[in-house]
Parts: structure tokens; sequence; C-alpha cells
């Protein structure tokens, strides 16, 4: 299951009705924010993943940050402290806020949906995206000995990516990290 689908689909789309009342967004609106906020951040976390510091920071934070709740617990989107964890990850992962704020202006220009919402979603929707991540990894088989866990969240953030459906990400990545400043 890819990202997307794993946030659209926690507690049986409990999370994303969670947002359209937090945010004021019908179902459709909020699976089209979050069709644009989503590949933007898949692009940030594989860009992150390329460094072996960035991958063992995410594996550490997606073991240790209890970050499922997200996904588990649709009552927890509304909490300052989502919103802080979200602005903290949106840090690691875009690196500046003039990035995420790209990010919601180009998906307010898919959307439609004003861009001071998208702002104010995007921090949530990270924190969700982090969920799903960690729960994917509660879910997989526990590595063997030196082995990396990449594979499995790569293959959670490589549909994302990979918009011409073409088979290969690469064409995508780099068109999206040029659109967001080589970050």
């Amino acid at each position: 299951m890819n990202m997307l689908d794993a946030i659209l689909g926690a507690q049986a789309g409990s999370a994303s009705q969670q947002l359209g009342r937090q945010f004021g967004l019908n179902e459709r609106q909020v699976s089209s924010a979050l069709s644009a906020l989503v590949p933007a951040l898949a692009t940030g976390f594989q860009q992150n993943m390329s460094s072996p510091q960035g991958l063992d920071g995410l594996l550490s934070a997606l073991g240790g940050g209890q970050h499922q709740r997200y996904v588990d617990d649709p009552n927890t989107l509304d909490r300052p402290d989502t919103r802080a964890d979200g602005n903290g990850i949106l840090g690691h992962i875009f690196g500046s806020k003039d990035v995420s704020r790209q990010v919601a202006s180009r998906a307010s220009a898919q959307t439609g949906i004003s861009e001071s919402v998208l702002k104010g979603m995007l921090p949530v929707v990270a924190a969700m995206a982090m969920g799903a991540m960690s729960k994917r990894m509660a879910a997989s088989p526990t590595p063997a000995a030196g082995a990396r866990p990449a594979g499995d969240l790569l293959s959670m953030l490589t549909p994302m990516l990979d918009a011409r459906n073409d088979g290969s990400i690469v064409d995508d990545v780099i068109g999206l990290l040029g659109r967001f400043g080589g970050r």
C-alpha cells in the first residue's frame, strides 16, 4: 500500500473525515489536497533517505516517535502537539519553511483549495505520513542482522513518486526537486 492510500484509508476513512472537519473541507477536497501534498512529502522523505545519516535518523524517529497514533486515532489530528510534531517533520525533510510554503502554493494551484488552508494542513499531513510509515515498519518482519528496512519504506514512497507511471522515479523526482528549489 502506498502512503496516500494508507492515509486515506486510515481508520476506515475516519482520519480523512477528521481532516475535513478540522479544515472545513468536504471529502473530495480532502482527497484532492492529500493527492497534491503527499507526493511532495514522499519526495522529501526519499531525498532524506538517500544519505545514511538521513536514513538512520528517519528509522530512529519511526522506531521511537510513537507516530502511529496519527493514523490510529483521528482525534489526535487537531491537537497542538500534532502540529508541532508535523512542523518538526517538515523541517527535517524540506529543510526550510520556504519549501513548505512552495508545496502549499503548488498544491493550492492544483486543487483550488486556499493556500492558507493547505499551509495549516501540511504539518498534520506530514505527521500522518510519518504515522503511516511507522505503522508499515511495525508490521514488517524484523530485518536480518545488518539489513536495513529502507526497501519497505521505499515501496511505500515509490508509487507516489512515479507520476508518469513509466516504472522510473528518477525523472519525476528530479522534476519535483527542481520545482521545490533543489531541496
